[in-house]
């Protein structure tokens, strides 16, 4: 080999000093000190780890007059092997091809692996003269070696490799030139350290630019680089005078896969969506996630005819069930589509327009919906409906209306069912089923049901100061029943008004029981401690079985409008609701039809043993005020 990296070294101290030689200490401080400040202005202008050690090196020798100079780092592997980073002097290959190390035997008892080892400088002069170094000797003086020194490379605590020197004047190294030349190694550690800091931060901030412009889950862009590529290719398409199109994706039921079968499954779906569609995707067309359950594609220079097309065949690669946990689960998608200029001119108008259009596109047989302008006027009104319905309960312009219930047995009024109106200043009178919805939205289905409940309790107490005992029955939402404070509300109104409990009723829809059923039947366990009645409301429509309805600690069911309505013209429907009152019956719960709209409805219900009617038959809702006035004018007085 060309230099003894590892020969096994001798304490510089315990050895004979050889005459001074021809360069001379003060040259050889002269050397050290260029080498120095050459190593520093290097320092000083690498930008990487790989430059600097190569730059190191050659400054050593080219300007520092050293013959070799190599950088090697130690390696924590079982050889303990140093691995060669750079060198300059050495041909090529020769270094990679000594198996050089740093353990305790063999090579390792050499400079390099002794400076790795321990951490401290090993100084080999005169290799001509030393008997430690006569093995290396010869190729020594073939490429015109005398001294080596070796510096360990240290960062805190750590050993991270060596700098070895080798020189052709056999009295290189002493004392001063040495000082030199370690704090030189002392320098080139600094150096890697503070590149390898400089890397780390570039690498955070490579990882936070992309965590703020990247879906971590898919590896798409998310909606903040949406909205930016969105914004540039909208002022492009201006300035040439060309269309656009933004797609909007949202994935059908995937909140219910989280709920079945847990969030990583969830997860699972969301990839494999994403590979789907970006396997469709065309040059320059940008695929983003942009919500949990949504992505977005923006196609640059395409029209409405283009979109439809691109919209057809991701709902198509859609179809394909995916395998999540061994179960095949639909993956479909509702794609809502919005064109520039025709649908908006900014970015905020384009991505909200194609979301309206994906909500209208679950009621297509194509899974795909174009912008339609109405769908932005019904969104508007639904937002300002939505701002003053919060005002109309806070300053109390809301209404209670009751519907009669009657006896079928008896022909005579037996309850009646609070309902709330909302007589809107221009719009009129806003439609219970849309406002509802609204206040689900809005999240103001607790503030109405505690307006409903007030209203309730104080007619019902007015009725009852009046002499006449007729139970009101007032309606809970499913977000009622997770409502924290409804049992002590409820309580609170009891000792208010000192309703007898006989006289409030409550009705809780199928479906709302069906959406927690154990929550549901701890809250309603939790009611009928209150001696109040119970109704299951437009039954039949909520999947509940008959082993849950068994537990549940109810007083009546009441039979969805949709099939009493139905029943003299349908066979099917008359069978439901035959079967239904036989079933409440056997259970022995009370029946109650609802949507008695005329008489030959109420002749075969009265056939079939109902317990009570409730419809426009009877009579439609009335302000409560209203209702005695009505009942006494009324064929149904008690």
């Amino acid at each position: 080999m060309i230099v003894p990296p590892d020969a096994p070294s001798t304490d510089v101290e315990s050895r004979e000093s050889p005459a001074p030689s021809a360069v001379g200490e003060l040259g050889r401080v002269n050397r050290a000190l260029r080498t120095l400040s050459a190593g520093n202005r290097t320092l000083l202008r690498a930008d990487d780890e790989e430059t600097l050690l190569h730059a190191m090196c050659r400054v050593i020798v080219e300007q520092g007059g050293y013959r070799v100079a190599w950088v090697g780092y130690a390696q924590h592997d079982k050889q303990k092997s140093i691995q060669p980073m750079a060198y300059v002097g050495v041909e090529a290959g020769v270094l990679e091809s000594t198996p050089l190390t740093w353990g305790e035997s063999g090579l390792g008892l050499g400079p390099t692996g002794t400076a790795v080892r321990t951490g401290q400088a090993v100084i080999g002069r005169n290799i001509l003269n030393d008997p430690a170094l006569a093995h290396w000797r010869d190729e020594a003086i073939r490429h015109g070696h005398a001294a080596i020194s070796v510096f360990p490379l240290r960062i805190g605590s750590e050993i991270l490799g060596n700098l070895s020197i080798t020189a052709t004047d056999p009295d290189a190294f002493d004392e001063a030139e040495v000082r030199l030349l370690a704090e030189l190694a002392d320098d080139l550690a600094y150096g890697i350290a503070n590149l390898r800091i400089r890397a780390n931060h570039r690498e955070a901030e490579k990882t936070i630019a992309r965590m703020a412009y990247e879906d971590a889950l898919t590896g798409l862009p998310n909606r903040l680089s949406l909205c930016e590529c969105l914004h540039a290719a909208v002022g492009l398409a201006r300035q040439r005078q060309r269309s656009l199109a933004l797609l909007v994706i949202k994935v059908r039921g995937f909140r219910e896969i989280n709920d079945t079968l847990g969030y990583r499954q969830g997860d699972r779906l969301l990839q494999e969506i994403s590979s789907r569609l970006a396997g469709l995707l065309k040059e320059g067309e940008t695929l983003a996630r942009v919500g949990d359950d949504e992505f977005a594609l923006l196609l640059p220079g395409g029209g409405a005819d283009y979109a439809t097309q691109v919209a057809g065949r991701f709902v198509l690669a859609l179809r394909q069930p995916v395998d999540l946990a061994g179960l095949m689960v639909d993956a479909r998608a509702s794609i809502g589509v919005a064109i520039f200029p025709g649908h908006g001119s900014d970015p905020d108008a384009l991505i909200r327009r194609a979301s309206m259009a994906a909500y209208q596109a679950r009621r297509t047989a194509m899974g795909y919906a174009l912008y339609a302008g109405s769908l932005d006027e019904d969104c508007t009104r639904r937002l300002t409906l939505m701002g003053e319905l919060r005002r109309a309960i806070t300053n109390d312009e809301l209404r209670l209306y009751c519907q009669p219930k009657v006896d079928m047995a008896s022909g005579r009024v037996c309850g009646a069912e609070a309902l709330v109106r909302w007589q809107h200043p221009q719009a009129g009178l806003v439609s219970p089923g849309e406002f509802i919805k609204l206040a689900e939205r809005a999240g103001l289905i607790t503030p109405l049901t505690h307006w409903v409940l007030e209203a309730g309790f104080c007619q019902a107490y007015a009725w009852q100061e009046s002499g006449l005992d007729r139970p009101l029955s007032i309606n809970l939402s499913a977000q009622d029943l997770h409502d924290p404070s409804l049992l002590d509300r409820i309580r609170g109104l009891f000792a208010t008004w000192g309703n007898r409990p006989e006289l409030i009723q409550f009705e809780l829809t199928e479906s709302a029981l069906m959406d927690d059923p154990a929550g549901a039947l701890e809250t309603l366990s939790r009611l009928k401690q209150m001696d109040v009645e119970l109704f299951i409301d437009d039954y039949g429509t909520g999947y509940s079985s008959l082993s849950y309805l068994q537990k549940l600690p109810v007083d009546a069911i009441k039979i969805d409008q949709s099939f009493v309505m139905s029943m003299v013209a349908s066979d099917d429907s008359a069978i439901i609701v035959r079967s239904t009152i036989e079933l409440g019956h056997n259970l022995d719960l009370r029946v109650v039809a609802e949507g008695v709209e005329n008489e030959a409805i109420w002749e075969r219900l009265a056939t079939l043993g109902c317990d009570t009617a409730q419809g426009y038959f009877i009579g439609m809702p009335i302000q409560a005020g209203e209702f005695s006035d009505w009942e006494t004018h009324s064929r149904w007085r008690l």
